[in-house]
């Protein structure tokens, strides 16, 4: 590993919801990190397990609860959970982790060398390794055989931040609207259209973990939820770019998919 000059300090912002079988992993996984200048941030929304009870015995973090009433769109309720965080958070670098998912063991460090190597870096995106059903995948940059407005996005987990940055970041993704359109959608939109500059790290640092019930699982593909989330991106897009006077074009996808949902509905 390149040695590092500066000790970046590191804030990783747990969101939970529900997750307390997974709870143990996803912290002995930040814990154990090889990189060590880290702070800890859970928010809580509202889980009606035993989850609050497991981490207010955890030593080391820093535990939020949501006590008010939450959206009944999840979407919406991770963008406040993770801003609720970050706010409590005094990190050089973001690093988001749903409670189901879980790092690997040089991750933190891994990510801080290359924010140190490339300067002008602001987002990371590293690849999963997907967890279905006790089996391991690791994931490779995708592509996709028409043209789009969005690339391969991985999940939410994967994703790590410069914090100068989250403020703005904030600013211009909070479209209200699109119940199925995600935070690390809305993060991929920003980067490549304000920042200018999607930025995919080529190594596999982040567990994920796919089971029935969770968001994934809802949107099989090319399924009627499926096609109904992605004409849904599409919008999104049209309002992010016309709120940013970014010229759009409606291209073949869009059409494709707007003819599917019609089919559908």
């Amino acid at each position: 590993m390149i040695k590092i000059k500066k000790k970046i300090k590191a804030s990783v912002l747990i969101a939970n919801y529900n997750n307390e079988r997974f709870l143990k992993q996803c912290l002995n996984s930040i814990f154990n990190q090889t990189y060590k200048n880290i702070e800890v941030i859970v928010f809580d929304d509202g889980s009606s397990d035993n989850s609050v009870k497991k981490l207010k015995k955890v030593k080391n973090i820093i535990l939020l609860t949501n006590n008010k009433k939450k959206s009944i769109h999840g979407c919406y309720n991770q963008i406040n959970a993770y801003k609720k965080a970050f706010e409590k958070s005094s990190g050089d670098i973001i690093f988001f982790l749903d409670s189901d998912d879980f790092f690997v063991k040089n991750k933190i460090e891994t990510v801080i060398n290359y924010f140190n190597k490339n300067k002008k870096k602001k987002i990371i995106f590293d690849l999963p390794i997907i967890i279905k059903k006790n089996k391991k995948r690791k994931v490779s940059n995708n592509f996709f055989f028409f043209k789009t407005y969005w690339p391969y996005i991985p999940p939410q987990s994967c994703i790590s931040i410069e914090r100068k940055i989250f403020p703005k970041l904030l600013s211009k993704i909070q479209i209200k609207g699109f119940p199925d359109i995600w935070l690390d959608f809305r993060i991929a939109i920003f980067s490549k259209y304000i920042l200018k500059d999607f930025c995919i790290f080529n190594k596999n640092l982040t567990f994920y973990r796919k089971i029935y019930g969770n968001v994934s699982s809802n949107f099989k593909y090319l399924g009627t939820s499926w096609w109904q989330r992605r004409f849904q991106a599409h919008k999104f897009v049209i309002s992010f770019f016309k709120i940013n006077k970014i010229k759009h074009n409606k291209n073949y996808d869009f059409f494709l998919t707007k003819t599917i949902n019609n089919i559908l509905n």
